[in-house]
């Protein structure tokens, strides 16, 4: 009995740190496809094919993150850099372009960013779960204030895209 619970805790160690060694990006690298659901206050008002593709650049610890759109009316192809920042403590930062720097933190297998612009607070999501890639971004911007020094934001708006690695 003591041996399978010394070989069960020895794979476990093993599989622990070959996970840690692979970095979210390295994870995401791959074409990944899916559709963009458009919800406002609950109700879905429009949905879009999304195309996301992720590749290693020839800097370590660092992927193009480009993001397509591809809507008929309005097509739009958004092309980011994600880096690994700090793997000690799991920051990343996602590079907009236009000197647009977001800070993003992996927690396990999900990595989060929160930020505010022009008043609206929106937070930002990717959960890689196998060969799924679960995006969200919600945003609001009405404050109410729900005790002593508590402010909480509205949930106005959510884009959320399921993604299959496209083979």
């Amino acid at each position: 009995m003591m041996r399978f619970f010394g070989t069960l805790l020895l794979c476990l160690t093993v599989c622990c740190h070959l996970r840690a060694q692979t970095s979210f990006g390295d994870a995401c690298v791959g074409s990944w496809k899916g559709v963009m659901h458009i919800y406002n206050k609950g109700v879905l008002k429009d949905s879009v094919p999304v195309r996301l593709t992720v590749t290693p650049t020839n800097q370590p610890q660092t992927w193009t993150w480009k993001t397509e759109y591809l809507s008929p009316k309005t097509p739009v192809v958004k092309d980011y850099i994600l880096r690994l920042k700090d793997a000690a403590k799991q920051e990343y930062v996602t590079d907009e372009g236009n000197g647009i720097m977001l800070l993003d933190y992996l927690f396990v297998n999900k990595l989060y960013s929160v930020f505010e612009t022009q008043g609206i607070v929106l937070t930002s999501t990717y959960e890689l779960i196998g060969d799924t890639l679960i995006f969200e971004v919600t945003s609001g911007k009405q404050q109410t204030e729900t005790g002593p020094a508590v402010t909480t934001y509205s949930v106005d708006n959510l884009q959320r895209v399921v993604f299959k690695k496209a083979n």
